[in-house]
C-alpha cells in the first residue's frame, strides 16, 4: 500500500504534505531543484565562467551582464534607504525566505505524546498490565520454588515447596528435550511417566535424592510459572550437577549420538542450561551409563555455530574471558538461532524478528511464552525483569535492556544500521552494515519506555529537521583578507560614480567623464572583483542538512549553495567513510573521493530496494550518497562510533506520532553541538 509521506514544518508545528525536490521528479511531490542563493554571486560567476564571444551568446550574455549590474544598483539603494528610513519587511508567512543565521540546525520541533506501554522509571504511567503474583524479586539470590525429594522413611519422592529444606538440600537439574522425552497425544501421559523414573533412576545412581525436572517442578498458575520461569537460571546456577537426558541413541549400527546431541543442542533453554552448570553429566536413555562432560567438550558435540559458541563457551570456561557486553551480544545471537515451543529453529542468517502486537491477553501457542528468548538470555543479565505472556521478544528487549541500563542494548541497536530495516520496531538491529559491533558503539541517548507497538521512546536526542523543497540561502563566512574586502567594496563604487559624474558634467566636462569612466570599467570589471571577493576558503556556514532525490555532483551542489566556486578553494567535499558509497582517497591526506559520483549514478541506475538520495551538510561542507525507502525529515545524533558520529535519519508519521529509521550515516561528531536537545521522540 502506497503512503504519503508528511512532514512536521517546524514554525507552525503542523504536518504538512512533503515537497522534496529532485534531480528527476517523477511524482506528484517532487518539484524541480530550486535555490535562494545570492542571485548577484550566481550571476558573477556565470559571467567569468562564460566565453562572451562564442556564437550569438553574446546578446544573452550582455544582458546578464546588465542584470548584474542592475542588482549592484538595487544594494546601492537599499543601503541608503535602510540609512534614512529603516524598513522591515520580516515575512509571517512561515516560509523561509530570509536568511536564516541562528548557528544552529533548523531544530525538530514535534515530541512523542502518547502513554507508554513499560516505562525505565516508576514514576511514569505505563499502560503494561502487571499480572497476579508479579513482585520484584532479588537476581541471583533464589532457589527452586519446588523441588522432588526422596523421602527415605517412606522410599516415595515427595514435591517439597519448604523453603528450608530447599536451600539444605543438594540436588540435580535435569536438562533435556522434549520431544526426547514423550509425544504429544493420547500416551503422552504414560511416556511422561516413564521418562520421570528413568531420570529418578540416574538421580540415585549418582548419589542424589533430589532433583528439579521443569515437567514435574514448574507450577500451574500464571503466577506459579512466571515465578519458576524467572528463577529458572538459580536452578542451575544451584544445583550440584546438571544431568542431560538425550534421547535413544539406538545400537551401534544405527548410532544416532550425533543426532541426538544436535537436537539437544538446537534448543533454546540448553545453552544457558549448560553454561550455568557447575558440572555436566550426560546419558543417553537406552544406555545405563552416566558419563562426565565438560564444556569444551559439549561445543564439539552438540552446537553448529563453532565460532560463535566456542567464543562463549571459552568465556565460561575461564580460557578467553570476553568483555561483558560482547559475551552477552555473542550469547544473545546463539540464544536467537535457537528454536522455541513457540518459534522455529533459525538458520543464518538471522531475520529480522516480526513484532506481534497483542491485547494484554494470555497467548497460548501451546503454552509457551512468545519472548521465551529473551527470558532464556535474561539469566545472564544482573537484573532480571518478570516473565509474562503479553509479550513479545521485542518489547521484552526492550524491558531487559531498560533494567540493565550499563550494557544499553537497545540504545546501541538505534544507532546501527542493519541489512535489513523491519516495517515496525525500526530500531532493532542483528547486524551492522558498517561492520560495527554492538560494543563498539557508545551512545548518547536514553530510552525512556516502549509503546504499545513496540517503539522505542527515546529521551536526550539531539534532532534537526532536514530541508527537502530546495536550497535555502546559506549565510557564511570566509578567511579574513584585507585585500579581498576592500576589492569587495569596489563594485558597490561603480554606479555611485557614474551617477555623480552625470552630475558633475554639467558643471566640468573633464570630472564628469573621468567619473563615468571609471564608473564603466568598474562595471565592466564587478563580476571579476565581485568574484574574487567571496573566493576564500570557507571557515564557517550557517548549519543546514538539505535533501535531495537522486544524486547530484559536487558542482551542482556549489551551484545552488554559493553560486558556485571559483579559485583554488572547494566548497563542498564528499565524505571519506560516512556511508555506504563513500570510497576514502589513498593519498597522504584523508578525504573522500570523487569517483563516488559516478559510483552513485552507476549503483542509481541498477536495482536496488529504495530510492537514491543525497544529504548535505552545510557546517561540515560534506556530502553524503545513501539509499532509503522513503525521504528522512528528521537526523538524531545517536551515538559514537570509531570516530565518527552516529546519525540516524528518519521519516515522519504524523498520524501515530512516531518515527522512522531509514538510515544511519557516520558524520563528525561535533556537528552534533550545532543540534538542539529536543523533547521524547519515538522511533517505531
Amino acid at each position: 500500500m502506497k503512503t504519503t509521506s508528511r512532514h512536521l514544518f517546524d514554525i507552525q508545528c503542523v504536518c504538512r504534505k512533503l515537497v522534496v525536490q529532485a534531480v528527476k521528479p517523477s511524482a506528484r511531490n517532487e518539484t524541480p531543484i530550486k535555490n535562494h542563493t545570492n542571485q548577484a554571486s550566481k550571476l558573477a560567476i556565470w559571467l567569468l565562467a562564460t566565453n562572451p564571444v562564442r556564437g550569438w551568446i553574446i546578446f544573452r550574455w550582455i544582458v546578464i551582464w546588465l542584470f548584474f549590474t542592475l542588482k549592484l544598483l538595487w544594494s546601492v539603494i537599499w543601503l541608503v534607504a535602510q540609512l534614512f528610513s529603516p524598513i522591515d519587511l520580516a515575512d509571517d508567512s512561515g516560509e523561509d525566505t530570509e536568511l536564516y543565521n541562528t548557528g544552529y540546525y533548523k531544530p525538530y520541533a514535534r515530541g512523542f505524546q502518547g502513554q507508554l506501554w513499560a516505562a525505565r522509571s516508576s514514576m511514569e504511567y505505563s499502560s503494561r498490565v502487571v499480572e497476579e503474583g508479579e513482585v520484584d524479586i532479588p537476581t541471583h539470590t533464589l532457589y527452586p520454588r519446588l523441588l522432588v525429594i526422596r523421602d527415605k522413611t517412606k522410599n516415595e519422592w515427595v514435591h517439597c515447596t519448604d523453603r528450608d529444606t530447599i536451600i539444605r538440600t543438594r540436588f540435580i537439574a535435569i536438562s533435556y528435550r522434549a520431544v526426547d522425552a514423550f509425544t504429544r497425544g493420547p500416551d503422552e501421559e504414560k511416556e511422561k511417566a516413564v521418562f520421570t523414573e528413568e531420570v529418578r533412576t540416574a538421580v540415585l545412581g549418582q548419589g542424589f535424592d533430589a532433583y528439579w525436572l521443569d515437567s514435574e517442578c514448574i507450577g500451574e498458575t500464571p503466577a506459579e510459572k512466571n515465578r519458576d520461569l524467572y528463577c529458572m537460571a538459580d536452578v542451575y546456577r544451584g544445583a550440584e550437577v546438571t544431568l542431560i537426558m538425550l534421547g535413544k541413541a539406538g545400537s551401534v549400527e544405527k548410532n544416532r549420538e550425533n543426532e541426538c546431541w544436535r537436537g539437544w543442542g538446537e534448543r533454546v533453554w540448553t545453552l544457558p542450561e549448560a553454561l550455568l552448570s557447575a558440572r555436566l553429566c550426560y546419558k543417553f536413555r537406552d544406555r545405563e551409563e552416566v558419563k562426565q562432560l565438560s564444556l569444551h567438550d559439549l561445543a564439539n558435540l552438540a552446537y553448529t555455530n563453532r565460532d560463535i559458541e566456542q567464543a562463549i563457551v571459552n568465556a565460561y570456561s575461564g580460557k578467553d574471558p570476553l568483555e561483558r557486553l560482547e559475551r552477552l551480544t555473542l550469547l544473545k545471537s546463539a540464544i536467537w538461532r535457537r528454536g522455541t515451543a513457540a518459534l522455529p529453529i533459525v538458520s543464518d542468517p538471522i531475520p529480522p524478528p516480526k513484532l506481534d502486537l497483542i491485547d494484554e491477553k494470555p497467548v497460548t501457542y501451546g503454552g509457551a511464552y512468545k519472548a521465551e528468548r529473551v527470558y532464556a538470555l535474561m539469566g545472564f543479565f544482573e537484573h532480571r525483569i518478570q516473565p509474562t505472556r503479553a509479550e513479545d521478544d521485542l518489547r521484552a528487549l526492550v524491558r531487559l535492556s531498560m533494567a540493565n541500563d550499563n550494557d544499553r542494548i537497545a540504545e546501541r541497536m538505534v544507532a546501527m544500521l542493519p541489512s535489513t530495516i523491519t516495517p515496525s520496531a525500526c530500531w532493532y538491529a542483528d547486524d551492522d552494515i558498517y561492520r560495527a559491533n554492538l560494543w563498539d558503539i557508545l551512545p548518547e541517548i536514553q530510552v525512556a519506555g516502549v509503546t504499545e507497538n513496540g517503539a522505542l521512546v527515546l529521551d536526550g536526542c539531539r534532532a534537526a529537521a532536514i530541508r527537502w523543497k530546495d536550497f535555502p540561502e546559506v549565510a557564511f563566512g570566509t578567511t579574513d583578507s584585507l585585500r579581498r574586502t576592500i576589492i569587495g567594496f569596489v563594485p558597490y563604487l561603480s554606479w555611485p560614480c557614474l551617477i555623480v559624474g552625470l552630475g558633475v558634467l554639467m558643471y566640468t566636462r573633464p570630472g564628469g567623464l573621468a567619473l563615468i569612466i571609471v564608473g564603466v570599467v568598474l562595471l565592466v570589471l564587478s563580476p571579476r572583483l565581485f568574484v574574487f571577493s567571496q573566493s576564500g576558503r570557507i571557515v564557517t556556514a550557517q548549519p543546514w542538512f538539505i535533501g535531495v532525490k537522486g544524486v547530484i555532483s559536487i558542482a551542482e551542489v556549489e551551484k545552488h549553495l554559493y553560486g558556485g566556486a571559483r579559485g583554488h578553494f572547494p566548497r563542498m567535499y564528499f565524505t571519506p567513510s560516512g556511508s555506504l558509497f563513500s570510497i576514502p582517497e589513498q593519498g597522504s591526506e584523508r578525504g573522500g573521493s570523487l569517483k563516488q559520483y559516478e559510483n552513485a549514478k552507476f549503483v542509481e541506475s541498477g536495482p536496488g530496494t529504495g530510492h537514491m538520495y543525497t544529504l548535505i551538510d552545510t557546517y561540515s561542507s560534506t556530502m553524503y550518497y545513501f539509499r532509503a525507502l522513503r525521504a528522512p525529515t528528521v537526523c538524531i545524533f545517536a551515538g559514537r562510533e570509531g570516530g565518527l558520529g552516529r546519525f540516524v535519519l528518519c521519516s515522519e508519521r504524523c498520524d501515530i506520532n512516531e518515527l522512522h529509521k531509514e538510515s544511519v550515516l557516520r558524520m563528525p561528531t561535533e556537528i552534533s553541538q550545532k543540534m538542539e536537545l529536543c523533547g521524547w521522540v519515538a522511533l517505531g
